[in-house]
């Protein structure tokens, strides 16, 4: 008996000890949120896997910026949070995870201009896997267009940057154009129930992070506009794919068709941004622009969208001129591609885009 019981013992330490052994130190080296304590932030930065936007007013002095950083538990950054730094450039960030072996670099931006409003398509960023959008004022990047490109890389299915659902070719309206193709994403698409990626190409950001749990919510619509907008115009191009799927079934006799759209809406504390799940549903709508007559063209086709505002909405002045009215522009070459409905092939090519506006006045 008493042998039993030392052996029973000895199992029920080694149990306990297991049980309380410290855990793994955390591996993750993320940035959760970034604040500017001394400058006025016209809006939430947008956080992606290895960059940060923050956006400040036009008066604002970039040159002498602290910027200030909450991470993942028990990680460090360097430069430390709270450095001054200049900010006419971008800067890069490095965090390391409590485990002191992951890393990741930050290239974090400050924007203190209006936003673009002419759109040629002509610009991307080198040294990237995917195509990057971005227009810029007097080399610096002003604006860095959003796609769900990050998220068709976690599919392992393309190969060079030509293979994703966004990038760019020369054969443009003038000069070299955006080109939206509505993908495969292979076996692990499928196997997420989600057989297909539309091209798109929007204003706002994408959370990679939500990409797979909350696609819908991973497009984050608009930044911040100080002007009223009246019109989208640009030209287009469209070719539906072969054949339509629905929950990766094909669909007899349905056509699929691109999408053209550009939204404004108010901002706040509780709705910093809108996402494709409230696009076209959030009381924070203000008006909308949206092509309704899309249709299968070989040639360069104009087209020039208005602003159509909601039943019993206005634009407060204050409001405008402080920043808390967001505008998104959205491209996509399946009109259901965000619930993974379409047809593999689709093409839309856009060019020569504008945001026409006027003053508050």
């Amino acid at each position: 008996m008493k042998a039993k019981h030392v052996i029973l013992y000895f199992l029920v330490s080694i149990i306990i000890s297991s049980c309380i052994r410290d855990e793994a130190l955390n591996a993750e080296a993320d940035i959760l949120s970034c604040t500017l304590p001394k400058a006025v932030m016209t809006t939430s930065p947008i956080i992606n896997n290895n960059s940060v936007t923050l956006f400040v007013g036009p008066e604002t002095d970039v040159s002498a910026l602290a910027p200030e950083f909450t991470l993942t538990p028990g990680a460090t950054i360097s430069p430390l949070s709270g450095t001054v730094h200049d900010f006419n450039l971008p800067q890069k960030y490095t965090v390391t995870a409590a485990d002191g072996v992951w890393k990741k670099t930050y290239t974090v931006s400050v924007i203190d201009t209006e936003l673009a409003t002419n759109y040629n398509f002509e610009d991307t960023l080198g040294g990237k896997k995917y195509y990057i959008f971005v227009e810029r004022q007097e080399d610096k990047v002003i604006m860095e267009w959003a796609s769900g490109n990050a998220g068709y890389a976690m599919t392992g299915v393309p190969k060079t940057a030509d293979d994703y659902p966004t990038f760019q070719i020369a054969d443009g309206k003038e000069g070299k154009c955006l080109s939206l193709v509505t993908r495969s994403t292979g076996f692990f698409g499928q196997l997420m129930g989600m057989p297909i990626a539309a091209g798109n190409l929007f204003i706002g950001s994408f959370d990679v992070n939500n990409a797979m749990s909350y696609p819908l919510q991973a497009t984050k619509f608009g930044l911040p506009f100080r002007y009223v907008p009246t019109y989208l115009a640009g030209y287009y191009k469209y070719k539906a794919g072969d054949k339509f799927t629905e929950e990766g079934k094909p669909v007899d006799g349905k056509r699929d068709i691109c999408d053209i759209y550009a939204i404004m809406y108010e901002t706040s504390e509780s709705v910093p941004t809108l996402d494709g799940s409230n696009a076209f549903t959030s009381p924070n709508l203000v008006s909308i622009a949206r092509i309704d007559n899309a249709k299968e063209t070989d040639e360069w086709t104009y087209f020039k969208l208005p602003f159509i505002t909601r039943p019993g909405k206005f634009i407060d002045k204050e409001k405008l001129r402080d920043g808390k009215y967001n505008v998104a522009i959205v491209f996509t070459s399946s009109l259901e591609g965000a619930y993974f409905n379409g047809a593999i092939g689709s093409t839309l090519l856009i060019d020569e885009v504008e945001l026409v506006y006027h003053t508050e006045n």
